[in-house]
Parts: structure tokens; C-alpha cells; sequence
């Protein structure tokens, strides 16, 4: 059986994705900075790392076979570290993967991402940091799926996704739970091949979306 390492197991996306592995017993690795966040589950297939991204956390990958980047710098705060978490930690993560065989790596990236110029505002900084942290992944050599969602919600699962970008701007958005099923599928169904998609709410349960 697979044993998945979770990047950022305490956020949002990342705890629900950590919740579905652990119910269907799958055996999880949960780096966090803090483990409280995760004292909640339980579970004989979770073993938490406490570390901190901006240090060397090489060491959390040992015995795993696959990586789930989820981790995030969060909209509260500064640019400093987003490039710090969002793309520093991410090159680390596959620097790392590298160095211990890991046969799949899953970078939840953003709707954006493959071109940071067509954006305008605030947000652009976050979204260099997440092009440059999918072309490291991409160069790298490494299996690897990256997901990059719509605009994230928090509404409640509907299990129904698309991976084609809706024509209204509006529509392209998808909740943090659907997510996090669709990185359960792909955690569960390790492709043999790299792929780049995008995922919104849609018509589609996720495993006929998420091939």
C-alpha cells in the first residue's frame, strides 16, 4: 500500500484530503508546522511531522512513495512568504522527492498559474510563485500531477467536477471539498504518465473527470 506524504496537512484543502485518505486506510504522512491543528484525527494509518517549510524537512519523506504538495502561504499574508512557501518550499519538496525514489508527486497549483501576466492586481505575485513552482516540478523529472483548481469555495461537495474552464468567468470556480476528492482519486490512481489540468465544479463525478 501506498504511503502518502501531505504538505500542508492543516489547511483547508489539505486536512479534508488527509480525512479521505485516512477513511479509505490509506497511510498518511502529515507535515504541519503545528501539530495541534490536527488533533482531531485519529487514525492507525496517520503519523504527523512537526516542521516548519522554511527549514529542511527532508526527512518527513522517508518510506513514502508519494507527495501531495498542499501547503500555502495564505491570503493574509505578504509577498515575503508566498515566495517562501509557495514556490521555495515547493522546489524543496521536489528537490527532496527527488533524493528518496518518490514515484508520484501532486502539486495542487491555481487556475492562472500557466500564465501569470494575463493577471493583474494582487494576486499576480502569488500566481508567479505557482508557475515557477509547476515549471521546477515539470523540469524535474519526477512523475507528477499538477491540479490547478478554479476559484476555491467553501461549499459542500456536490462529487460532480470538470476539467474544462467554464465560458462564464463566474462558473470557474470549484469547492475545497470537491478538491479534495479529486486529489483522493488521483492519490489512488497514480498515473503512469505526467499531466497538467484544470478543476471546477461541474456534470461529472469526479472519478469520470479525474481519469
Amino acid at each position: 500500500m501506498n504511503k502518502t506524504l501531505i504538505i500542508g496537512a492543516s489547511g483547508q484543502i489539505g486536512k479534508m484530503t488527509t480525512e479521505l485518505l485516512l477513511k479509505n486506510e490509506q497511510n498518511v504522512v502529515a507535515l504541519v508546522r503545528d501539530k495541534s491543528k490536527l488533533s482531531d484525527l485519529e487514525s492507525p494509518f496517520l503519523n504527523i511531522v512537526e516542521q516548519d517549510l522554511e527549514g529542511d524537512f527532508s526527512n518527513a519523506l522517508s518510506g513514502c512513495d508519494q507527495v501531495i504538495f498542499a501547503a500555502g502561504s495564505g491570503g493574509n499574508t505578504g509577498d515575503d512568504k508566498t515566495v517562501l512557501i509557495d514556490l521555495w518550499a515547493a522546489t524543496k519538496a521536489a528537490n527532496y522527492a527527488k533524493e528518496h525514489n518518490i514515484q508520484h508527486f501532486i502539486m495542487v497549483s491555481s487556475i492562472g498559474a500557466e500564465d501569470p501576466d494575463s493577471i493583474t492586481g494582487d494576486l499576480k505575485p502569488y500566481l508567479v510563485a505557482k508557475h515557477m513552482a509547476d515549471q521546477y516540478l515539470i523540469n524535474s523529472g519526477l512523475n507528477y500531477t499538477i491540479v490547478r483548481p478554479g476559484a476555491l469555495t467553501n461549499d459542500k461537495a456536490s462529487l460532480e467536477v470538470t476539467t474544462e474552464r467554464p465560458k462564464d468567468r463566474d462558473k470557474a470556480k470549484i469547492s475545497r471539498e470537491n478538491v479534495a476528492n479529486g486529489l483522493l482519486h488521483i492519490a489512488t490512481n497514480s498515473p503512469s504518465s505526467s499531466r497538467i489540468f484544470e478543476l471546477f465544479d461541474g456534470d461529472k463525478p469526479v472519478k469520470a473527470a479525474v481519469k
